[in-house]
C-alpha cells in the first residue's frame, strides 16, 4: 500500500528518467506522481543573455518532458524562485510529499532546508536522496570517523566500500505507470528561451539530454581503453566529454562508474584511470559537504586557512595581466590557446585547466578566486565543488594540493602535451606558420623565422607578460612568507 496518494518529484540536476533515485522512491511510495522543474530566477538573472548553459538545460528539459509524456505523465515547468514555486505547486496540486535528489552546494542546501520547513508547515513531507554521487556525506570516512582531506586514501576506501548494491540502478523506468498529469488549472508549459531572456545563438555544441549523453558515452566506450594514454593531449580526442551531462544529471553516475569498474576488473587501464576521475568528483563533493566554508557564495576561503594570508598581486599592472589572461593574450601560446578555447566554446581540456590555473596564480601572482570566478562564468560543466577543488589544488591552498614549490612551466607543458602545436595552431592561428620548435615559445625564435611566419612580436602576437623563471622565484618567496608565519605560530 502506498504511503502517499499524490507525490511531486522536483527535478533539478537530474534531467533524466532512467536510474533516478528521487523518481524511483516517489513512484514506489506514492499512488500517483507529478513531476516539476523550476527555471530558477535567482540563478538565471545574473547570467548574460548568451550564456551557453541555459540552452543546454532547456533542450534537456524539453527531452525530459517528452519522455514523461510518452510514459503518461507531464513535466510542470515554472520560471520563478523555488522557495515560492515548490510550496505553491504542492498546494495547487494537493500533493502530500515532495521528492528531490540532494545538492551539495551551500546555497542549495540552505534553499532546500527553507523549502522543507515551509512544506512542513503546510503538512507536506520533503524527502531528498543521494543521486549525483556514488558515495556522499558520511559514506566514506577515515577509521577515526573523520572526513578525508587527501585523495589517495579516500580513493582506497571508496574502492574498498564499493559493492554491487552501490552501483545498482534504480528501476525508475519500470514504475512509470504511476505518473500522473497535472490538474488542468496548473500552468505547465515550458517557456521558450526568449521568454526566459536567453538566446540560443551560443548554445554548447555538445548534444543535450539523455540521448546526447548516451551518444557520447557510446562513442567513449571504444576509446576508454586508451584513456590513460590520451587524456592529457588537448589535440587528441581523449576525454569522454560527459562532464556537462554529469553536471545536469542527464546520465547516471552509477551507470558510468559501473561500466568503468567492470572494465577495470578485467585489466582495462584506461577504465581504471577514468574511474579515478569519477572518484575525484565524489571526493570534491565530500570536501564541500564537510568543509562548506570553501564554497560560501561570495566568500570562498582557502581550505588551508593559512593560505588566505598570501599577498596576491593587485593594482593596475595586476588588472592588466588578469585581462590579458582572460583574453588569451599572455604571450604563452598554450595558455592563450586554452583561454581562447573556453572563451569560444565554454569548454577547456582538463590538463589545460591545471596549466592556466598555475599560470594565473604562480606566474602572474593573482588570487585563485578570480580565476575560479572566471571559470564559473564560462564553463559549460561548471561544478562548484570540482571547480573550487581544482583551483585550490593549483594554488596549493586546498585538499591534496601540490606542494607550492611545484609550478607548471607553460613552455615545457606545451612541448610535452601539444608537441606538434596542433592545438595551439587551431586557437592561436596567428602563430600557425611557426615551426613545431618555435611555436611553444615564439620569443625564442630567430628573427628570420618570425619574419618568414609574418609575425611581429608585440604587434601580431604579444611578448610574454612575465619571465617564467623570474615569476617562479617571486612565487616561492610569496609562499615562503606564509609558510614561515605558520611555522612560527
Amino acid at each position: 500500500m502506498a504511503d502517499f496518494d499524490l507525490g511531486l518529484v522536483w527535478f533539478r540536476r537530474d534531467l533524466r528518467v532512467a536510474d533516478h533515485a528521487a523518481l524511483y522512491h516517489a513512484l514506489t511510495r506514492c499512488r500517483r506522481v507529478l513531476c516539476a522543474f523550476i527555471f530558477d530566477r535567482e540563478i538565471l538573472a545574473p547570467l548574460p543573455k548568451n550564456d551557453r548553459r541555459v540552452p543546454f538545460i532547456h533542450a534537456s528539459v524539453v527531452e525530459l518532458d517528452q519522455a514523461l509524456c510518452d510514459a503518461g505523465g507531464k513535466l510542470i515547468v515554472r520560471h520563478g524562485v523555488p522557495l515560492r514555486e515548490i510550496p505553491a505547486l504542492a498546494r495547487e496540486c494537493g500533493v502530500q510529499a515532495v521528492f528531490a535528489n540532494r545538492d551539495y552546494e551551500p546555497s542549495a542546501k540552505a534553499r532546500d532546508d527553507a523549502i522543507s520547513a515551509k512544506l512542513a508547515s503546510a503538512g507536506v513531507a520533503f524527502f531528498s536522496f543521494k543521486d549525483q554521487a556514488v558515495f556522499d556525506h558520511d559514506d566514506v570516512l577515515t577509521g577515526a570517523g573523520k572526513p578525508y582531506t587527501v585523495f589517495t586514501p579516500y580513493k582506497r576506501n571508496w574502492l574498498a566500500s564499493l559493492t554491487p548494491e552501490a552501483l545498482e540502478p534504480y528501476a525508475s523506468e519500470d514504475r512509470l505507470s504511476a505518473l500522473a498529469k497535472p490538474p488542468s488549472n496548473v500552468k505547465r508549459a515550458i517557456p521558450a528561451l526568449g521568454e526566459l531572456g536567453f538566446s540560443a545563438d551560443h548554445a554548447p555544441a555538445l548534444p543535450a539530454g539523455t540521448s546526447g549523453a548516451l551518444r557520447l558515452f557510446d562513442d567513449f566506450r571504444d576509446r576508454m581503453p586508451n584513456y590513460h594514454r590520451t587524456r592529457d593531449f588537448p589535440a587528441v580526442k581523449g576525454p569522454s566529454y560527459l562532464s556537462v551531462h554529469l553536471r545536469h544529471g542527464t546520465i547516471s553516475i552509477r551507470a558510468l562508474a559501473r561500466t568503468a569498474h567492470d572494465a577495470q576488473r578485467h585489466g582495462d587501464h584506461g577504465a581504471e584511470t577514468w574511474l579515478s576521475e569519477l572518484i575525484w568528483r565524489d571526493f570534491y563533493f565530500s570536501v564541500l559537504h564537510h568543509f562548506p566554508y570553501v564554497g560560501v557564495p561570495g566568500d570562498h576561503r582557502a581550505f588551508r586557512p593559512e593560505y588566505d594570508r598570501i599577498k596576491w598581486e593587485t593594482g593596475d599592472a595586476a588588472e592588466a595581466s588578469f585581462a590579458a589572461w582572460c583574453a588569451g593574450h599572455t604571450g604563452y601560446p598554450l595558455v592563450d590557446a586554452a583561454m581562447r578555447q573556453i572563451n569560444q566554446s565554454g569548454y577547456m581540456h582538463n590538463r589545460l585547466r591545471m596549466v592556466v590555473a598555475s599560470f594565473l596564480t604562480k606566474d602572474l601572482g593573482i588570487d585563485w578566486r578570480r580565476g575560479e570566478a572566471y571559470f564559473e562564468a564560462l564553463l559549460n560543466d561548471f561544478e562548484l565543488s570540482s571547480n573550487n577543488g581544482g583551483w585550490q589544488w593549483a594554488a596549493s591552498s586546498g585538499c591534496d594540493a601540490q606542494p607550492y614549490f611545484r609550478i607548471f612551466n607553460p613552455v615545457t607543458q606545451s612541448e610535452k602535451f601539444d608537441a606538434s602545436g596542433k592545438f595551439i595552431r587551431h586557437y592561436v592561428p596567428e602563430l600557425a606558420a611557426l615551426s613545431e620548435k618555435d611555436i611553444h615559445a615564439p620569443w625564442r625564435a630567430k628573427p628570420d623565422a618570425l619574419k618568414a611566419a609574418k609575425i611581429a612580436l608585440g604587434a601580431d602576437y604579444p611578448l610574454p607578460l612575465v619571465d617564467h623563471e623570474v615569476a617562479r622565484k617571486l612565487t616561492l618567496a610569496r609562499y615562503d612568507v606564509v609558510k614561515q608565519a605558520s611555522e612560527a605560530n
